[in-house]
């Protein structure tokens, strides 16, 4: 039986190789050297001939250099840098988002080489880049105030916390309805899976707020969020505390009302409010309640005929509420790893 030489391994090649040329070094013929092998024929004079010429170590196995690689190694390390934390906007491009065909013709334009998306699929792989869902980010965004606020402000807020015996919350507020986006399913290509659900549209408010020790207090309301309910939310939340609270959040319009400002001062210091940066929702912790909610509770699926929202919701802030261990979870997430002591 015939064997094609090119699917045996270099070790094995070299073995037969030099297997061969020493039986014909004893005597036997080259033609049933070779055939006992069950190579073709005209090899074993290409042996024969290396070993006169180079001795036994023509006969060692060799790689194959390959197709030389169209990028250098430091022409695939400056496509890294193009892409690592930057946008193909900054390199005139009209697209915010990278693509195998941004990135190819980046390369030709900088490289003058020409890669198919295949190949440039490959390169990415290579240096460890992989397609993932940005984060989006507001241009109204003061890397400035995230910074001091990281650095400075809130270490200050968190220094006076412990000398005055206060309790610092990150609070914030979300929605959740019933005909958001479900979570993907399998179904066969061209087909799009259905999913029953009710079309009578339900809507949630909810408030809630954690801290670093794993406490989580949450409300949930129906009403718009203004001024006046807010005042109303903080005093249900302030209800029955002992120490006072430093209490984190954002720059909704119902959080920085004269009249807020003016309850908080009528509790003589029990209740301070701090302000996060502008357009910095990833500095709250309590962010990721609602992540968690979204993702990971019963509120996702789809609701069953007459079954209530509401209910839904309560159930997934009660269980979160009585899981101290996974409330501090969200204080390790990078992007809050400023409030760890």
């Amino acid at each position: 039986m015939r064997i094609d030489g090119r699917t045996l391994s270099h070790e094995t090649s070299e073995t037969i190789r030099r297997l061969a040329v020493r039986r014909v070094k004893d005597g036997e013929a080259p033609s049933d050297v070779i055939t006992s092998f069950g190579l073709c024929r005209t090899t074993i004079y290409k042996w024969l001939q290396a070993e006169r010429r180079g001795g036994a170590a023509a006969l060692t196995a060799r790689k194959h250099p390959g197709r030389q690689p169209a990028l250098a190694p430091r022409q695939k390390l400056q496509v890294r840098r193009w892409i690592n934390g930057k946008d193909p906007r900054q390199y005139g491009f009209d697209f915010g988002l990278w693509t195998r065909q941004i990135v190819a013709a980046l390369i030709a334009q900088k490289f003058e080489v020409r890669l198919g998306v295949t190949a440039v699929g490959r390169l990415l792989a290579e240096l460890d880049i992989t397609p993932q869902k940005p984060l989006r980010r507001a241009y109204e965004r003061d890397p400035v105030a995230i910074k001091r606020w990281t650095t400075t402000v809130f270490p200050r807020v968190r220094a006076r916390a412990q000398r005055v015996g206060a309790k610092i919350f990150f609070l914030d507020e979300a929605g959740v309805r019933s005909d958001q986006v479900l979570g993907r399913t399998w179904g066969l290509r061209g087909q799009t899976p259905e999913v029953a659900t009710s079309g009578r549209r339900q809507s949630v408010s909810a408030i809630s707020a954690v801290n670093a020790r794993g406490e989580f207090w949450y409300e949930l309301y129906t009403e718009r969020l203004n001024a006046l309910r807010f005042i109303e939310l903080l005093r249900h939340f302030m209800r029955r505390r002992q120490s006072p609270v430093f209490l984190v959040v954002d720059g909704h319009p119902a959080h920085i009302a004269k009249v807020v400002a003016q309850y908080v001062q009528s509790l003589a210091g029990r209740l301070e409010l701090h302000f996060l940066p502008g357009y910095a929702p990833e500095l709250n912790p309590d962010e990721f309640v609602w992540n968690h909610l979204k993702r990971q509770g019963v509120s996702k699926t789809p609701l069953r005929r007459d079954e209530s929202l509401r209910s839904r919701v309560e159930s997934d802030l009660a269980a979160i509420q009585s899981q101290p261990a996974l409330v501090r979870s969200f204080f390790h997430a990078p992007s809050v790893a400023y409030t760890r002591d």
